[in-house]
């Protein structure tokens, strides 16, 4: 017997979107603020109305099934139209609106006292959220879970770091910038004529990015047989720019041209010097940056406003000089 969608509690297409992004019934009832046995419970009344397991538990997680992964487009773009729908609504009467934001984070701050004004100011109840971009980036944004990303991607031809993206998603440079190397104002190497072998000598902060210790800079040395002396690797340029910054050690880090704004913003005693490479060598580094969506989101106007909003905030700082090698 064909079942219909009125014998279906559409609550629980919520819970299977979310099984497909964490792919972890314990992270799912995190998300949803329940228990681990309701995410079972609702699992379980998914598998009998679709008379398929959905997803087969490993050591590395919940596998979905060929009809899950046949489903799980058309899930995504079922529940980022319902989520359109509420937004049509909150145009007229904006209170509950959330924006959900994954970016670079030290980009974002720059501007996020301004872009938060006008979003209360177009939306006085709307909430924000920001998530940190890692490699499940591109999927919240794929799943409808995230309206907008934001982040700088290498153009490094033989990097790992370079950004494929899927048909499904738009996007848009707003400008360029090159990595900087930053270094506290008292920093040894300053005493020293800034090449190649001054770089190199002293321990470096790295980034872990995308579940990556590596990117274009160490590619392009590893080329010419030499490599970092890393000594210390976090999670953001947040937080290598802090550490950078502290007395005491000859660490030195590698962060984009933008982030004197941050460091300014947050009084960080930093200097920056050029990567120390010929022009050619140069040109390899430099990075665009871009906003994300998700072609679904085209027509949605939140999503449209959002992204205007964003490109002109950002289109200031370019005109006014503050963005390195735009």
């Amino acid at each position: 017997m064909k079942k219909t969608i009125n014998s279906l509690d559409l609550n629980l297409l919520l819970c299977l979107q979310l099984l497909m992004q964490e792919r972890s019934v314990t992270r799912t009832a995190k998300r949803l603020s329940v228990t681990p046995s309701a995410i079972s419970k609702s699992l379980a009344k998914l598998r009998a109305w679709f008379d398929d397991s959905l997803f087969v538990n490993t050591p590395q997680g919940l596998v979905p099934t060929p009809l899950m992964v046949s489903m799980a487009q058309e899930l995504a773009d079922w529940m980022q139209m319902s989520h359109q729908l509420l937004d049509n609504a909150h145009h007229e009467t904006p209170s509950g609106l959330k924006f959900e934001l994954v970016v670079e984070l030290p980009l974002m701050m720059i501007m996020f006292n301004a872009l938060s004004q006008q979003i209360y100011q177009r939306y006085p109840q709307a909430t924000i959220r920001l998530h940190h971009w890692d490699y499940d980036a591109l999927d919240a944004i794929t799943s409808g879970s995230v309206d907008v990303g934001f982040t700088g991607r290498e153009s490094y031809p033989r990097s790992q770091g370079q950004l494929s993206l899927p048909l499904s998603i738009d996007c848009e440079v707003l400008f360029y910038d090159s990595p900087c190397v930053w270094l506290r104002e008292d920093h040894p190497a300053l005493q020293e004529e800034w090449n190649l072998d001054t770089f190199l000598r002293y321990p470096h902060i790295s980034i872990y990015w995308e579940q990556s210790d590596t990117w274009a800079l160490d590619d392009i040395l590893r080329e010419m047989g030499r490599k970092r002396d890393i000594a210390l690797s976090l999670p953001g340029f947040e937080q290598s720019l802090f550490m950078a910054a502290q007395p005491g050690h000859s660490l030195l880090t590698t962060a984009p041209g933008y982030c004197r704004h941050y460091g300014q913003l947050h009084h960080l005693p930093l200097v920056s010097r050029p990567l120390p490479f010929d022009a050619g060598l140069l040109q390899k580094f430099r990075a665009p940056y871009m906003m994300i969506w998700h072609k679904r989101n085209r027509d949605n106007p939140k999503i449209i406003w959002l992204r205007q909003a964003i490109k002109a905030l950002y289109a200031d700082l370019v005109i006014a000089g503050k963005t390195a090698n735009v």
